[in-house]
C-alpha cells in the first residue's frame, strides 16, 4: 500500500499496475526499464523518465500543492515504485508532444514517419471502446457517444473523434487529450489537484479549433467548483457539529476498550485500534501514514479524523456487531463527497482477529 488512503486502486488504476507485473515477465526487464528503452528512447524523451526516483536532474521538478483550510500547501511527491505503471511517469510538455505525435500517427514516428512503436492494428484496439459509459449530451461539443478504450476515455466533439486521459497524485493533476483527424494534441501539467483547472484550460484550446464560441470555461467551472465545495462543506460542518453535540452531552453506549484490538482486510492488511485513555486511535500497519483520533458519532459508528491535514478524508468507521455484542468488523465510508474517488474506504471490509 503506497499511499495511505488508496486503499484498492480503482480498476483503471490496478489494470496498469497488473500489466506492468506482466511486462516484466514477458520482458525480463522492470516496466520502468521496459517503458524508457522502448518508448521514451526512441521518441527522444530525454528529460523524462518512468519514475520519479529515476530522473537524472531533479532542479525543474515541480511541488506538489494540496489546499488545506482554504490555503495551498506544498505536500512531498509521492516516491514509492508500487504505482508507476499507473501513474510514476514524470514528463515534460515537450517530450510528452513527442509520445502524443506518435499517438496521432498510428504508433509511427521519425522524420519520414517510418520507425513504429506499435501497430496500426494495435493501436486501433486501444482507441476501440470497450466498456461503455453514461453519457451526458448537454454540452457544447454535441457528443454522441462516451466510452473507455484500453488506456483511453473516447468521445465524439463536433463530429471528431478525441481520445483523452487524466492522471493524478497527491497535489499533481494532469490531462492529455488528442483529437487526431485534425492533429491537435493539449497537454496540462498542473501542480494542484484542481481537475477543473486542466479541463479550462483544455476546452479553452479546443473550443479555438473547434470553432466552438462565447463559453468562459472558467467563470463556468469556477462556479460549479465552488457550489461542489459549498456542498460538501455543508455535509462535514453537520458531521462534526454532531461530533461535539455527542461530546457535550451524551455518554456512547460501550466503553472504548470494546472496539480496541487488530482488524484485518484480505489486500489492505491489518489496522489496530488502541484506546489512549482520552479516545480511540486507528493506525494502519502497512500504511503508516493512515492513523488519525476516533472520535464517537452515534451508535456504532466512529469518527476519524486523520493526522495528515493534506488529504482531505476523514471517514466513518461503522462497526458491526457479533451475537454477542462484541465488535466484529469494520465498514469505512468518507465523509465529504469531494474526497477524491480512489480513496476507496468503501471497498474495505475489516475483519477482527481473534486473540
Amino acid at each position: 500500500q503506497t499511499s495511505p488512503f488508496r486503499t484498492k486502486y480503482d480498476y483503471d488504476n490496478l489494470l496498469y499496475i497488473v500489466a506492468g507485473v506482466v511486462v516484466e515477465r514477458v520482458s525480463d526487464m522492470s516496466w520502468e526499464e521496459f517503458v524508457e528503452e522502448r518508448i521514451m528512447q526512441p521518441l527522444g524523451m530525454d528529460h523524462s523518465a518512468a519514475s520519479i526516483n529515476r530522473l537524472k536532474d531533479r532542479w525543474n521538478v515541480i511541488d506538489a500543492h494540496v489546499p488545506v483550510d482554504g490555503v495551498l500547501q506544498v505536500v512531498p511527491k509521492h516516491e514509492s515504485d508500487v504505482h508507476n505503471p499507473a501513474g510514476g511517469i514524470f514528463s515534460s510538455v515537450a517530450d510528452m508532444s513527442k509520445w502524443a505525435m506518435m499517438q496521432m500517427n498510428d504508433g509511427r514516428y521519425g522524420e519520414k514517419l517510418d520507425k513504429r512503436i506499435f501497430s496500426e492494428e494495435v493501436h486501433r484496439e486501444m482507441w476501440t471502446p470497450q466498456t461503455i459509459m453514461p453519457l451526458d449530451s448537454s454540452g457544447p461539443h454535441k457528443s454522441h457517444f462516451v466510452s473507455y478504450g484500453l488506456g483511453w476515455r473516447l468521445t465524439d466533439v463536433c463530429g471528431y473523434l478525441q481520445a483523452s486521459h487524466t492522471g493524478g497524485l497527491m497535489g499533481i493533476v494532469t490531462q492529455v487529450t488528442l483529437i487526431p483527424e485534425m492533429k491537435l494534441g493539449i497537454i496540462v501539467f498542473t501542480n494542484q489537484q484542481q481537475g477543473a483547472a486542466f479541463t479550462a484550460v483544455t476546452n479553452e484550446i479546443e473550443d479555438s479549433y473547434l470553432g466552438v464560441e462565447d463559453i468562459d470555461w472558467i467563470s463556468l467551472l469556477k462556479e460549479s467548483v465552488d457550489r461542489s465545495q459549498a456542498e460538501a462543506k455543508e455535509i462535514t460542518d453537520e458531521v462534526w457539529a454532531r461530533v461535539e453535540e455527542q461530546k457535550a452531552k451524551t455518554k456512547q453506549p460501550y466503553s472504548n476498550a470494546v472496539f480496541t484490538g487488530t482488524y484485518t482486510d484480505d489486500w489492505f492488511g491489518d489496522i489496530i485500534i488502541t484506546d489512549t485513555g482520552d479516545n480511540l486511535r486507528f493506525s494502519a500497519v502497512k500504511s503508516p501514514a493512515l492513523t488519525g483520533d476516533m472520535l464517537y458519532y452515534t451508535g456504532n459508528t466512529f469518527i476519524i479524523r486523520w493526522d495528515d491535514r493534506t488529504l482531505d478524508a476523514d471517514a466513518f468507521v461503522i462497526f458491526s456487531l457479533d451475537r454477542d455484542g462484541i465488535p466484529s468488523v469494520i465498514k469505512m465510508e468518507a465523509i465529504s463527497p469531494q474526497t477524491d474517488f480512489s480513496f476507496d474506504f468503501h471497498d474495505l471490509t475489516l475483519i477482527r482477529k481473534t486473540e
